[in-house]
């Protein structure tokens, strides 16, 4: 196991070694309080361009799922195709996994995919940083390699800071693909960096998805409603998305739902702004409560930027917010069948409180 360091953007310094792939790669490192889901979380396209720092200190004993690709054409375990993390960072990493479907270890599956994972970190540490600091650029120094703290804003190893990349149309599909075709009323997907379950659960109520890439102009598509999919980065970098909605929304009074990024992007199609969280929200124990009702829930999250709710036009309201520190959880029209939520309905990994957001969303079609 090489040793590993990793160098924040002010120039803090982390110790390790390595147990996947001894790769050097930067990214915004960032924090996920679950004490499971690794697998769903590192193959979540919503973590493309970011360090992945699991405060849980044991990770890896249950190992991996096999990839499998079920009769609809959804992967069974992951959320996506591949790794999208830029790299995994834990405390203490095991190699000896024990579970009913586990087909190999996390650091032979990083490797294979050529994912750096570094083991030996203080986590408790490295988050009370980020936490007091906010999220900041880092990278991954292997020993024998030199690298200047100065150089880690501008992610010297890629040539990119991770706030001026548009993430969503680097993991958005290309191409336009249908789930449950012919099934009978049909649902258009924004893909903007969806997980597997999103559309998963939309195919178990019984509707055909059509998955458009984030920027596809659907206006003239046979549809019965719109749904906005979570997915990485700065919302205000997905201005063509938001142009298309507007449209749309002008159009049409179809129903329309949006999960995490879909939130952020129905709210600004609603003339709202985005600003981006301190250290953001990732784990599986976020408290909401829904807006005008005494009912709350725990929710999983993954997002790094909130809906400014004060900005919201005069037709919008909030529908959820967040118990520990007030932002923005949800929105709604309050005529239209229009709304979202900022957390993950579909929970996977994570609780499943909150599934009914589908079911809202299909009883309006």
């Amino acid at each position: 196991m090489k040793k590993v360091t990793l160098v924040l953007q002010d120039g803090t310094e982390f110790h390790g070694k390595s147990f996947g792939y001894d790769k050097p790669v930067a990214g915004e490192v960032v924090f996920n309080t679950a004490m499971m889901g690794y697998p769903e979380s590192l193959t979540d396209p919503s973590y493309a361009g970011q360090m992945l720092v699991m405060t849980y200190p044991l990770v890896g004993n249950y190992g991996v799922p096999p990839f499998t690709i079920e009769a609809n054409g959804l992967s069974t375990f992951m959320e996506s195709d591949r790794i999208y993390a830029k790299a995994i960072i834990v405390s203490d990493y095991t190699a000896q996994y024990n579970h009913w479907n586990a087909c190999e270890s996390l650091g032979d599956w990083l490797q294979r995919e050529q994912v750096p994972g570094v083991t030996g970190i203080d986590t408790r540490a490295l988050t009370k940083l980020l936490r007091e600091h906010g999220v900041m650029m880092g990278r991954l120094v292997f020993e024998g390699e030199t690298v200047c703290c100065n150089d880690i804003a501008t992610n010297e190893t890629d040539g990119e800071d991770y706030g001026s990349v548009n993430w969503v149309e680097r993991v958005s599909c290309k191409d336009v693909i249908r789930y449950n075709e012919g099934a009978g009323r049909r649902v258009v997907l924004v893909d903007c960096g969806v997980k597997q379950n999103i559309i998963r659960c939309l195919v178990n109520r019984g509707v055909e998805v059509i998955r458009v890439p984030w920027n596809y102009d659907y206006t003239a598509m046979d549809f019965d409603g719109l749904f906005l999919a979570n997915g990485p980065g700065d919302p205000d970098r997905c201005v063509d998305a938001v142009n298309v909605l507007k449209r749309q929304m002008t159009l049409s009074r179809k129903p329309i739902c949006g999960i995490c990024m879909g939130n952020q992007l129905l709210a600004k199609a609603a003339g709202a702004s985005i600003y981006k969280l301190k250290y953001g929200h990732r784990s599986h124990n976020q408290p909401v409560r829904e807006v005008g009702t005494n009912r709350c829930y725990v929710t999983s999250q993954n997002h790094g930027y909130a809906v400014d709710a004060a900005t919201l036009g005069a037709d919008w309201r909030e529908l959820f917010v967040n118990m520990n520190d007030g932002s923005n959880e949800g929105i709604r029209h309050q005529t239209n069948p229009w709304f979202s939520s900022q957390f993950h309905p579909e929970a996977c990994s994570g609780p499943v409180d909150t599934e009914f957001m589908f079911d809202r969303f299909i009883e309006a079609l």
